[in-house]
């Protein structure tokens, strides 16, 4: 069953917690991230991304650059902008965006769970990021983005978000985004603690970098300390965790660069053999096993049908559209490496499809149904691994309204 404990971090200050939260590292590069911490001397991003305080040709994996997060991390405490907890805690993070709206509860679970499959993962992860990350992690000797995690829906957890909710929130905000975060503080916690402990599974959602380097310092450390019992905060690792049916998973579109030398003619024949083709289609699929292919300023309806008995990496649309078209017909045969493939995050619609092939940025373009939260468990279940780029949430956890150190 799933461990869960109350953890004693620091949080910032309540006037400034709008400046000290900040988007997730990992999606901002250097430049993005240099202007969004411009003039806000507090942001998160001085830490989790250190480098836009060095020369802009810092190679942002030198030691130059995890020394200055740590010179950072502390400044922000010495400032009072993080503040310690002055006991024990879990924490209820709810989310607004739109008409969605996702309560998580924020926490720490213990790397023993991650390595023994009670936490289930589904993707791989990059060593470069990996490393980077653990890095990070052990120079400052904190968690400072949390894990997004999900767990199959528990009414007696239910009961207990609902009756917090009625208390005054610690934080409460509107992002520049326009997502509204919303943070209500729970002392002990041992309700909580021992509902998780009912709960048998939970699921990386979004954060696979983070459990993995999580995982890799506590063992480290766990190896370098003859006296190690387990209980040492070095075992735990910052995480929030969203019953599963308030996930929103976005799809993750493909934009390819070119037809691998073919003719529309030729490459819409071809498509035609692959799946049941037909023209003047809408941009958004309505269900799965549907794609929406956007060429020459058309689009097309893509339908197909996995095979009987398929495994639950077989069902994916983007198992068939990789299998199908992009392999065989257009020559990606690993989109992992493929520089002639590019992913758009569903958040930034359909109309980004139009734009890079109306603009010749793009050949072709494939709008897509999102993986459905019930496919990401199959898969982590069956012990498979996802396709690249087949899962896109929102909104994203933002980093800093609660640091785990050890």
């Amino acid at each position: 069953m799933l461990r869960i404990k109350a953890f004693q971090g620091l949080r910032p200050t309540p006037p400034l917690v709008t400046e000290v939260a900040c988007v997730p590292y990992d999606v901002v590069n250097r430049e993005e991230s240099a202007a969004l911490a411009a003039g806000h001397p507090h942001s998160l991003l001085h830490v989790d991304r250190a480098e836009i305080d060095l020369p802009p040709e810092t190679d942002p994996y030198s030691d130059a650059v995890y020394a200055k997060a740590r010179e950072n991390f502390l400044g922000l405490q010495e400032e009072g902008a993080l503040i310690r907890e002055t006991e024990p805690c879990v924490y209820l993070y709810q989310q607004r965006m739109g008409s969605h709206v996702q309560v998580g509860v924020a926490t720490v679970c213990h790397i023993e769970d991650y390595e023994r499959d009670i936490i289930k993962k589904h993707e791989k992860t990059r060593r470069d990021k990996e490393d980077d990350r653990t890095r990070l992690i052990g120079t400052i000797s904190a968690d400072t983005g949390p894990v997004f995690l999900t767990y199959r829906d528990s009414a007696a957890i239910d009961a207990l978000v609902a009756d917090v909710q009625k208390d005054t929130p610690l934080y409460d905000f509107t992002a520049p985004d326009g997502v509204q975060h919303t943070v209500w503080r729970v002392a002990g916690a041992k309700a909580f603690v021992e509902a998780f402990g009912n709960v048998p599974v939970s699921y990386v959602a979004d954060g696979h970098h983070r459990t993995a380097s999580a995982a890799r310092v506590g063992r480290e450390l766990r190896e370098a300390n003859p006296a190690h019992t387990g209980n040492e905060e070095y075992n735990w690792f910052l995480a929030v965790l969203f019953p599963a049916s308030q996930l929103q998973i976005l799809p993750y579109n493909r934009a390819v660069k070119e037809l691998n030398g073919q003719t529309k003619e030729a490459f819409l024949e071809a498509v035609g053999r692959a799946f049941t083709v037909l023209p003047n289609g809408s941009p958004t699929p309505k269900r799965p096993g549907e794609i929406r292919m956007y060429l020459d300023g058309a689009w097309y309806d893509l339908a197909w049908q996995p095979a009987v008995n398929a495994d639950p990496i077989s069902q994916l649309d983007v198992t068939g559209l990789q299998d199908r078209l992009l392999a065989p017909l257009l020559g990606i045969d690993d989109p992992r490496t493929s520089k002639r493939v590019d992913f758009i995050g569903g958040i930034r619609g359909t109309d980004e499809l139009v734009k890079l092939v109306d603009a010749g940025q793009a050949a072709v373009a494939f709008s897509m149904y999102p993986t459905t939260v019930d496919q990401l468990m199959a898969i982590a279940d069956a012990n498979q691994i996802m396709p690249p780029k087949s899962t896109w949430f929102e909104p994203k956890l933002r980093s800093g309204l609660f640091i785990h150190t050890f």
